[in-house]
């Protein structure tokens, strides 16, 4: 039979034995939506168990929006929801907008129009103290310290992605606010306890702990945005704390899968623009696709991106193993752990294969077997290998029933 996968902007035809090809379990896929701005209008108007967020403010009001720059088309989005918050005639220069470090430049402000030229950008800096304010001190007695500009604000606001992640379980919503708007300490708590279970229905720990944090700050207003496939949004919902699980019930809805039995081999890809995709996305890609693929079996992953390589995976270009570059991540702890740490776990696991932008030796030196070409995928196909087809690996959470 001929199978195709979506990857980068094209689509591979493979030719796999029907008895080979191991079945995903999932729920009926929703479309990309037609119109984002016009959802994210409609999530402000009807949030989740909550009033329009515009009768929640008045004039005079600071208000503060915390970006999750990863958002696809996030200027374009930013634009009804700054639109909806200066029907409270609150003024432009009055808004700021928050980004987490480290920050992509912003040229998603090219997207927003010029009447909004007077908004604020904040960068938040975890280390400086004069950014950050006490807010409270835990039940577990711990002092917890936010970005100023969040808890001064008369009304804080978050836009986040919601997906999976190994520190965090299900990240955006609550834990875009804690731990990542916290000081350094917190942040680099969080950054170095990684797993590589599969994040359930029950929170985390972290997710608990995040949500208490919600709670002592005030009344946040969450927006969850859950992406679909190539560059799409599946959906867009808002709505304060109690909002977070209908989030994550519409992120598993969207992108958890199940397999009856791991695969000799996993073919897995990254959709979109080229110029999108970061190492962290390819390394999810890995990680998602390791949790269904056999002790010694193959995973490739097909992308046309050419991402720039962060302070841990450069690390690996001078290390002889996964086990070591493991060992060295979690020493040195850089900013990328979180990718180095998805990418080498997988490595040490199955034999890696990438299709990239990224040259030969590079990828030889990410414990990676650089393909030139994606019918070259085909080759791993034998009349014995059972496969797995993982579109959109890098937003998925693939798991065995």
């Amino acid at each position: 039979m001929r199978a195709g996968i979506a990857w980068g902007k094209q689509t591979l035809e493979l030719e796999i034995d029907e008895r080979n090809l191991c079945p995903l379990e999932r729920s009926a896929i929703a479309p990309n939506l037609g119109d984002p701005l016009a959802a994210m209008r409609e999530a402000l108007e009807h949030p989740f168990d909550y009033p329009a967020l515009r009768l929640a403010l008045t004039p005079d009001d600071q208000i503060a929006i915390a970006v999750d720059e990863g958002i696809p088309q996030v200027g374009r989005l930013l634009t009804p929801l700054l639109e909806h918050v200066v029907q409270a005639h609150v003024k432009p220069d009055a808004i700021t907008l928050i980004c987490s470090p480290p920050s992509s430049g912003q040229p998603w402000l090219d997207d927003l129009p010029d009447e909004f030229q007077d908004v604020h950008i904040e960068i938040h800096q975890p280390a400086d103290r004069k950014k950050l304010a006490y807010l409270a001190t835990s039940k577990h007695g711990q002092r917890v310290y936010l970005n100023r500009t969040a808890v001064d604000a008369d009304q804080f606001v978050l836009l986040t992605r919601r997906r999976y992640d190994p520190c965090l379980g299900c990240a955006g919503a609550e834990t875009a606010l804690y731990p990542s708007l916290s000081d350094e300490e917190t942040i680099q708590k969080y950054r170095n306890d990684l797993h590589g279970r599969a994040p359930g229905e029950k929170p985390w720990p972290v997710q608990q702990e995040a949500r208490e944090i919600t709670w002592l700050s005030g009344a946040p207003f969450f927006i969850q945005v859950i992406e679909g496939s190539d560059d799409g949004i599946a959906n867009i919902l808002a709505g304060p704390l109690e909002s977070s699980d209908a989030g994550r019930r519409m992120l598993d809805a969207r992108w958890r899968v199940e397999c009856a039995q791991p695969a000799d081999v996993v073919i897995a890809s990254v959709t979109g623009e080229p110029g999108r995709p970061t190492c962290d996305d390819l390394a999810r890609a890995y990680f998602a696709a390791t949790r269904i693929v056999k002790p010694g079996g193959s995973i490739v992953v097909l992308t046309d991106a050419t991402p720039a390589l962060g302070a841990g995976m450069e690390m690996f270009r001078r290390l002889e193993d996964p086990a070591e570059a493991l060992n060295v991540l979690l020493q040195e702890s850089p900013a990328d752990l979180a990718a180095g740490f998805m990418w080498a776990t997988a490595a040490e696991h199955a034999r890696l294969y990438l299709l990239s932008g990224l040259a030969s030796d590079v990828v030889e030196e990410l414990f990676a077997i650089p393909l030139q070409h994606a019918g070259q995928a085909q080759r791993l196909l034998t009349s014995q290998a059972s496969c797995v087809l993982l579109p959109d690996a890098d937003k998925t959470l693939a798991v065995l029933r």
